[in-house]
């Protein structure tokens, strides 16, 4: 038995788990792809809970960066980065609700070398910014384009290959009223950049908009804790994802779960407060549904509970906390 089948979504979703009708989203019927999440957007799909929906994302370049001899302040016009499939409307969802998306797969598409990662003037963990204004110049910007491929793996260099470890970078519901930047993550989503985000887990996203309003793209071929230098192993994909709903379960951040894990991902900058919205949203999701004293979880967190970085480069910071669900039964 999959471990999808006792799941949260199995358990609570409108569509108990179950795969139901399909869906394509290509380049063509995508037309014009987003960089603003928000719910002045018209529908891409309209689905019932228990769609299963493969799209055809871009990289955070929409392709644009195509050589190593490219020059990214050349090929780039920021803000219009991290391109958005959908806006994918869920009949029935509400605000107050939660739509939970499963994650089925992430197979790379085009042609190769399809991964791309680069440095940009100002935009990185150790450099700086617009918002860490320093005097010295920006570093030298470089590209580095790479092979993908799922079963070989990342072929980083003749001596050193990556494993394939796919997952969504940006993806989210619309907020109720404003239109945010793909580039940014908060309390619906966004671009959070969490490895954990991967094939295999179910995300919850609380819904805020009628329909929801699902966004998602700029998935990654590997990324480590941090995405340093502000690129992560940028690919085109064909990304399917299971959408169902779980009516009345109301929360502010995004939660996700594993087979072994629960999580709860916050975001904001210190990092340290997005720590902070994390750890609380465990301990409060830990109080409310699994029997624990808030203060007990608290304490058990402390020793058990683990952080996994997302991002440390965007303009607001990705930690997600989780804990071991064999500590909760």
């Amino acid at each position: 038995m999959s471990w999808l089948e006792t799941s949260i979504m199995a358990r609570r979703g409108v569509a108990r788990g179950e795969a139901r009708s399909e869906h394509a989203i290509t380049e063509k019927t995508q037309g014009k792809y987003h960089y603003v999440y928000g719910p002045y957007a018209k529908p891409v799909l309209t689905v019932q809970p228990g769609a299963v929906v493969s799209a055809e994302t871009h990289d955070a370049f929409e392709g644009a960066i195509k050589s190593e001899t490219d020059r990214p302040s050349e090929k780039l016009n920021f803000p219009y980065l991290n391109p958005q499939n959908g806006p994918i409307y869920v009949e029935g969802a509400e605000k107050g609700d939660t739509l939970a998306v499963y994650i089925k797969s992430i197979v790379p598409r085009g042609p190769q070398p399809c991964g791309t990662t680069c440095l940009i003037p100002e935009f990185g963990g150790l450099v700086g910014t617009g918002d860490t204004a320093l005097l010295n110049a920006p570093l030298p910007e470089k590209v580095r384009k790479v092979e993908v491929d799922p079963v070989k793996g990342v072929k980083w260099s003749d001596k050193i290959t990556l494993p394939y470890e796919p997952f969504i970078g940006t993806i989210g519901t619309s907020p109720e009223i404003e239109a945010i930047t793909s580039l940014q993550p908060d309390y619906y989503g966004g671009n959070m950049d969490l490895p954990d985000v991967a094939p295999g887990a179910v995300i919850y996203l609380p819904v805020n908009a009628p329909g929801a309003l699902l966004y998602l793209g700029d998935c990654h071929a590997a990324q480590g804790d941090g995405e340093l230098c502000g690129v992560a192993l940028e690919h085109p994909t064909v990304t399917t994802v299971q959408i169902d709903l779980i009516k009345g379960w109301r929360f502010k951040w995004p939660r996700l779960e594993t087979a072994e894990r629960i999580m709860t991902i916050g975001s904001g900058r210190p990092m340290e407060d997005a720590a902070r919205i994390a750890y609380r949203e465990l301990v409060r999701w830990m109080a409310a549904e699994y029997g624990f004293d808030e203060l007990d979880a608290y304490m058990l967190l402390t020793q058990a509970g683990r952080v996994r970085l997302g991002n440390m480069v965007d303009p607001k910071y990705t930690l997600g906390a989780s804990i071991a669900k064999s500590l909760l039964a």
